[in-house]
């Protein structure tokens, strides 16, 4: 059985792992991102680099984006190039992005109009399980565009949790996540911070974290970042920023408390005013005074 095409625009730490699940799985598949030569580099070892989100978009069933927020979502959509006008009527716009749920679920209207389907579609669990096909998508949409996408979905995950069939439930579930995430990263800062000012081995204090009550993903994650110096970004600092202020703004609606949370952004917002916001978000570490952090090679 011919398998349908299917599009990705956004090739970044997690889009480039998708992409390869898909190729992997022998999808004919046609990619776009906005970094040139970076569709080209994925497509020498199979599937189509394209220009533009409309080119992707040409001919394909699903189009699945991994850009990073709301506003480069609708570029991809409905920028000079956008993808919606090339996109055939009931053919699904899958999206993977973390974003504020009632952006989303206007985003579903929308769609809907223009003939297209839509998935509330964002994704979680890292570079290396997009690489090996073992990302977590949080999905919410109509019936019909699961029957397009699931497949495709099932392709690049190894979890597909539908939970609804309205716009925006993904996403709600998918902010709680980072809710959880940006303050698990923030306390393991501040753990490790902690043992460095008092002296205390870090590589030793891994260990012992790593194998106690106290662990977290996150924690065990993360701090090896610290341990080996190596900010290099896989998740920056600004994405939690981003994130938490999500988290926020959807607690503000409801007068929520979240005190934890309200914590955790500040310290990356702090991290981020101090020069670290491009950095990897294990670098919210630095906001900690009288600390000497480990160095590379030592």
């Amino acid at each position: 059985m011919s398998m349908s095409t299917v599009g990705l625009v956004g090739l970044g730490a997690m889009g480039r792992g998708m992409a390869g699940s898909l190729r992997r799985k022998g999808y004919p598949l046609r990619v776009c991102d906005a970094r040139a030569g970076v569709a080209q580099d994925f497509a020498r070892e199979g599937g189509v680099a394209c220009a533009t989100p409309a080119e992707a978009a040409a001919g394909c069933a699903v189009l699945v984006s991994v850009v990073v927020n709301s506003a480069q979502t609708e570029e991809v959509l409905f920028g000079e190039h956008g993808a919606a006008a090339s996109m055939a009527p009931g053919s699904v716009f899958v999206m993977c992005s973390t974003v504020d749920p009632a952006w989303s679920a206007c985003m579903e209207g929308r769609l809907a109009d223009l003939g297209l389907l839509y998935l509330d579609a964002p994704i979680s669990g890292g570079a290396a399980r997009a690489a090996s096909g073992e990302i977590t998508v949080m999905a919410a949409g109509a019936a019909a565009a699961f029957d397009r996408a699931g497949p495709i979905l099932d392709a690049m995950a190894a979890k597909v949790y539908r939970l609804g069939d309205q716009a925006g439930a993904g996403s709600k579930v998918k902010v709680i996540n980072q809710l959880l995430a940006g303050v698990h990263i923030a306390a393991a800062a501040e753990a490790m911070a902690l043992g460095l000012r008092e002296g205390v081995d870090a590589a030793a204090l891994y260990e012992v974290i790593t194998h106690s009550a106290g662990n977290s993903w996150m924690f065990e994650n993360r701090m090896p970042h610290v341990l080996a110096a190596d900010y290099t970004p896989l998740s920056a600092v600004d994405i939690f920023v981003k994130d938490l202020g999500l988290v926020l703004d959807l607690a503000r609606a409801s007068k929520f408390p979240l005190p934890l949370s309200s914590t955790a952004h500040q310290m990356f917002m702090q991290a981020s005013s101090a020069g670290h916001g491009k950095e990897d978000d294990s670098a919210v570490i630095k906001i900690f005074p009288g600390i000497e952090l480990p160095r590379r090679g030592g």
